[in-house]
This record gives structure tokens, sequence and C-alpha cells, in this order.
């Protein structure tokens, strides 16, 4: 999907403790000139995983948009969340990690690799400048059976039409959820059918 989110069986997956680039973002390179840094850091990680397949997530919580949010690992047991930070193609968060990625920002940014050949704005305030944040659904219709196993009244099938849908949490489950939930936001700003949200 991004940076820091991939899909898996239609259930999307949201890193632990970093953040990407967002897909619209540009940032500077080593001469000043623009380039997608969002772009290359989905390009960087697509790379990355199709190396060593499959991938494996464990469960670490829900965000607050209902994305499932896990620890991720190749098949060769590479961590997914250390590579993209290791190599500049993603920041610590701190507000997540608690620093967990930290050492690895620092060697990134020494080693000019990634967003540090240049400049950058982190993505979770470029995302604050540029993107209608949509206030998070209140009522969480979204359960856990136990650790790592995912329960959920929604499902990818068969609704793909704001008709069809019956609340503004639930079409925001299906933009962060589905392959298909983008087509519920047509005019991109981030709030899926707006008759109902």
């Amino acid at each position: 999907m991004d940076g820091d989110t991939i899909e898996i069986h239609g259930q999307r997956i949201r890193f632990n403790g970093i953040d990407a680039p967002e897909s619209r973002q540009l940032c500077k390179d080593s001469t000043g000139a623009d380039y997608p840094c969002g772009r290359r850091a989905a390009e960087a990680l697509d790379t990355f995983l199709a190396a060593s397949r499959p991938v494996q997530c464990n469960f670490v919580s829900w965000d607050r948009y209902h994305r499932f949010v896990g620890d991720c690992r190749r098949a060769d047991g590479a961590s997914v969340a250390s590579w993209m930070v290791e190599h500049g193609q993603a920041l610590d968060w701190p507000r997540y990690s608690h620093g967990a990625y930290a050492e690895l920002q620092a060697q990134a940014k020494s080693a000019k690799v990634g967003i540090w050949t240049g400049e950058f704005e982190a993505p979770w305030e470029w995302r604050a400048g540029h993107l209608d944040d949509p206030k998070p659904p209140t009522n969480n219709k979204i359960g856990l059976i136990s650790q790592g196993k995912v329960a959920q009244s929604y499902s990818c099938q068969p609704r793909r039409y704001c008709s069809q849908i019956s609340s503004c949490e639930e079409a925001h489950w299906y933009l962060n959820n589905c392959s298909w939930g983008g087509k519920l936001d047509r005019d991109g700003d981030g709030v899926p059918c707006e008759g109902l949200c």
C-alpha cells in the first residue's frame, strides 16, 4: 500500500513503531531537487519483501482507523520495520516505538541513505499539513479473539458502493482495510461516502 502498510488477504496491516513518507509526499535530494520519496519508500519495501516470502505479521494493536498494527517479518526472519528504518525509507516513530528503532535511524542518518540524503518533513508532520484527518470512529465494532487472531464485524465482501453501506464508521473501515476501499472516496479527501460522513 505504501512504505509502512501492506495488505495480506484483504487485511491492511500497519507496521508498528515506524512511519514512512506518504505516497504523495515529496522530499529533496542532495542537490535540493524534489523527488517522490513516498513512492520510493513503497518501491523499496516491495523489493525487500519480494526477496523472501511469505511475510508474517504478529498483532500488536488496532490503530484509531481500525487498521491492524503489527510486527512483520519476512520468511527469512528479517524485521520489515528495522530494514525500512535502517535503509532510510522510514522513521522511528517514538510516539509508538518508544525509541525501538532510534539506533538504526541514527545509523541511516549518519550514512546518509534514503531520505537522509537530503531534506524531508517527518511523515506525521507532512500529514498534518496536507491531509484532512477525519475523526476516528468512536464506536469500535472490531473485537479481538486472542493475540494474533482477528475478528471483525465487517468484511471486504460483498459491499463495494456507498449505497450498500449503513454508517460512516463502516465506510471508514472499508476505506482503510479493503483493496477497493478507495472507490468510496472519489474526491480523494480522506472522507468516504460523504453522504454518510
